[in-house]
């Protein structure tokens, strides 16, 4: 499934949402994704200024990935 995120408000509800699906609490994802609680709880509140990598180990925890649409491929040319 494709969800489309265009805030970090739409993120974090995207997170919660996905968490939740797992009967998982905050807590929990915390741990399987190798980061501390508080991000957890700056992701899913919209905090615009998180760090790419940690939230990367977050989606993946998930089971999700990060895909980037509408931009060009690094083997084309502009």
């Amino acid at each position: 499934m494709t969800i489309i995120i265009d805030t970090p408000a739409a993120l974090g509800q995207a997170a919660r949402a996905a968490r939740k699906a797992l009967g998982l609490t905050q807590p929990q994802l915390a741990l399987a994704a190798g980061v501390g609680v508080r991000f957890i709880v700056e992701l899913e509140a919209g905090k615009p200024t998180l760090r790419l990598e940690t939230l990367l180990r977050v989606l993946h925890a998930l089971g999700g990935s990060l895909a980037v649409n509408g931009l060009p491929n690094s083997g084309q040319e502009t």
